[in-house]
């Protein structure tokens, strides 16, 4: 059974029990669209990784900053993006967050905080350090979370940036949603140590190993990492243990895994997980938690609505927000 922390109100934990729902249902709902032929590109899922990213983003302050990755859907709703622009984006729209030329992996919203989803493996860490560096040159005080996935770990600007950011004690928190395979290879093929988290050594920087299908484990973490960050001592390195339960992309059948491994992890159902916390505790009822729950699925049936509802961009603006004036 995890354990909620005792400073948490009622309120908080159902709002963070809601976002996990609508980043499960908005998931869940861009496979169903994108196995329909109603989304195009290509889409990367988080269903089972809910935690990391609610958990992570719990801690911060609004004028706090993220970087995300490919699989960067629940770190934009954890940011608090709307979700209608978001869904929008998917559909192609002009009310989408790229005004329906950027698709699943360049949602960005600077307004709240988020420097944007990357289509490039590694490719928020020089983001991350960059405003890291800006917070601290300017006194801003503002903390950057650095999202990327255990493939990432293995390319050489995580190491520059783990070693930069050390060196100049940028207020980044580096955070690895480990959920077991880069792509089809699984991380104990790719990586000859046990955690990722340990490579911190190397740096001279804090890293920690967390249960990320545990939502208070993460948070309880990632705030530690979040304040010795904001207190000027530099970075830290946050390790989430989750699994992805749909394949790495669209086209990933899943092949190289077992049903036992898959129902293994399926049982640590993050939701699932806070939700039987909160009834041994008593916090909530049942009644309660099915409220929370359809809530959620009303807000992303809403968001298909709009996006549904909202105009494909004109042939006129076909090469407007491409380049630079």
């Amino acid at each position: 059974m995890i354990q909620i922390p005792e400073h948490l109100s009622k309120e908080r934990l159902l709002d963070l029990y809601e976002q996990m729902w609508l980043i499960r249902y908005f998931d869940e709902k861009v496979d169903e669209f994108f196995a329909k032929g109603m989304i195009h590109g290509t889409t990367h899922l988080a269903v089972g990784q809910e935690a990391s990213a609610v958990g992570s983003c719990a801690v911060l302050k609004e004028e706090d900053k993220i970087t995300s990755t490919h699989r960067g859907h629940g770190h934009c709703i954890a940011k608090g993006a709307d979700i209608n622009k978001m869904m929008a984006e998917l559909f192609g729209r002009e009310t989408g967050y790229c005004k329906g030329k950027g698709g699943s992996m360049h949602i960005a919203d600077l307004d709240k905080g988020n420097l944007g989803a990357n289509g490039i493996v590694g490719g928020g860490f020089a983001i991350a350090n960059g405003a890291g560096l800006t917070s601290r040159m300017k006194d801003l005080g503002y903390v950057v979370l650095c999202f990327f996935g255990d493939g990432a770990s293995n390319e050489g600007s995580f190491h520059e940036a783990l070693n930069l950011a050390s060196i100049w004690d940028l207020p980044v928190v580096f955070i690895c949603e480990n959920n077991q395979y880069g792509m089809s290879g699984p991380v104990k093929d790719m990586i000859n140590i046990e955690h990722i988290a340990s490579r911190s050594g190397s740096y001279g920087i804090p890293g920690k190993v967390v249960d990320g299908n545990d939502v208070f484990d993460v948070m309880n973490a990632v705030g530690e990492a979040v304040e010795h960050a904001r207190e000027g001592n530099g970075p830290s390195l946050v390790e989430c243990k989750t699994y992805r339960w749909k394949g790495h992309s669209k086209s990933d059948a899943k092949k190289y895994r077992t049903r036992e491994e898959e129902k293994e992890w399926r049982d640590k159902d993050p939701i699932k997980r806070m939700k039987e916390a909160m009834l041994e505790k008593e916090i909530v009822t049942e009644e309660e938690v099915e409220e929370i729950k359809q809530q959620a699925k009303r807000k992303i049936e809403e968001s298909v609505e709009f996006s549904k509802e909202s105009p494909e961009p004109d042939l006129s603006t076909l090469l407007t927000d491409v380049y630079a004036d």
